[in-house]
């Protein structure tokens, strides 16, 4: 019987599916967490604890170091809010082409018999310019980046898209008339409106800093609706005072931004819609169920991918580090234990490794000596035994 516990009630309603083979919330000594936006670095984690899957893409909530050397695999749920943040680009792409929320505070602060000849008058300065036929830069055309690419080509821009990572797999979501950049400069000089849509890793802290604006045509509006220091808020700021960039909109408030008539900051609300976090708690509680019960991998933070088919009785798992003779090590306790290998798979992430030992027989009385002699192996973290 595994121990799944949430901490709210959205991860809780993506529960609903599990079988009678999971109790939520029964135990502190729980086998998985469900998270959403909970602060963990000040935990201390069970040694049940197997696995937690956090309903949202970032994970800065969550301390890899610490979950990795309890042997404690990490998920997010990538794409899970990716609709969410597209409609809101392609709603604020309007919002900023037609000077709304400008002529939305005109109106609010506007009224009396004389209106209606006023605002005949005072509409012009809130003209604005269509979508159709403007350039779009879309930074990062991952899970979200596609689908505001898309979008916003089938409103008629153009758009230019920019991924260096881009794998096979994402490229066949990105429509036709998406024109590739091949470096970031190629696609920032060209464009009316600049998004990024890229993780936050040591490589993208900063990617649109001064250089980068500095070649961005005048006029440009900015948007960064990814993660907070992708964009350099400071020099946005530089930017727009000397009117090469001509509005700002983020989801990450800074003192920098505020009360600027050009810059809009929203709280952080890109992916907050009633079915994102539905969608992150169904996935991450899928993502739960198929670690627990098969050991393989999709989406995690601190661990290798690796997925390999079930098709034996048993199967034991390990986590440990990615050091030389690791395998060997396994493979060789195994056999002095006459136990024979169905198959063995084995990935590694920076100094992490994760390997998966499929068995065609194991008998019960030795499977918790097995355990403590694969778990006394120097550089292991975490052993498990499943059974199909």
């Amino acid at each position: 019987m595994y121990q799944v516990k949430t901490y709210n009630a959205i991860a809780q309603a993506g529960l609903d599916q599990f079988t009678d083979n999971y109790q939520i919330n029964k135990t502190d000594d729980a086998d998985a967490y469900l998270i959403r936006s909970v602060n963990l670095h000040d935990q201390k984690f069970p040694k049940s604890l197997k696995v937690i899957a956090r309903a949202g893409a970032g994970f800065n909530n969550i301390p890899l170091d610490q979950a990795t050397e309890n042997g404690t695999a990490v998920f997010n749920t990538p794409g899970s809010n990716a609709n969410a943040v597209k409609e809101l680009i392609i709603s604020l792409l309007i919002a900023s082409s037609r000077n709304l929320f400008a002529a939305a505070d005109y109106a609010a602060h506007n009224s009396g018999a004389d209106i209606s000849l006023r605002t005949e008058k005072d509409k012009t300065k809130f003209k604005g310019t269509e979508l159709t036929g403007r350039t779009l830069a879309v930074i990062g055309v991952g899970h979200v980046g596609s689908l505001v690419a898309n979008a916003a080509s089938a409103l008629g821009m153009k758009v230019i898209g920019y991924d260096p990572y881009l794998s096979a797999d994402a490229a066949w979501h990105i429509s036709t008339t998406i024109t590739r950049a091949n470096t970031l400069g190629e696609a920032l000089q060209q464009a009316d409106y600049v998004t990024v849509h890229v993780p936050k890793n040591e490589e993208t802290t900063g990617l649109i800093g001064p250089e980068q604006m500095e070649i961005m045509k005048d006029g440009v509006k900015l948007f960064n609706y990814s993660r907070d220091g992708i964009v350099d808020n400071e020099a946005a700021v530089d930017y727009l005072d000397a009117r090469k960039i001509r509005t700002y909109y983020t989801d990450f408030g800074e003192n920098v931004l505020l009360n600027r008539d050009d810059v809009v900051v929203t709280p952080h609300i890109g992916g907050s819609t009633l079915e994102a976090e539905a969608n992150g708690a169904t996935q991450g509680a899928n993502t739960i169920m198929t670690y627990l019960e098969t050991g393989n991998i999709e989406n995690s933070v601190n661990l290798p991918n690796l997925k390999v088919p079930f098709n034996t009785p048993y199967r034991l798992t390990l986590i440990h580090k990615n050091i030389p003779n690791m395998v060997g090590q396994i493979a060789t306790l195994l056999a002095e234990a006459d136990i024979n290998i169905e198959g063995m798979s084995n990935a590694a992430r920076d100094g992490v490794a994760y390997t998966i030992v499929d068995l065609d027989d194991l008998k019960n009385e030795e499977e918790h000596k097995l355990v403590d002699r694969l778990s006394k192996i120097d550089a292991v973290y975490r052993v498990r035994v499943l059974q199909k």
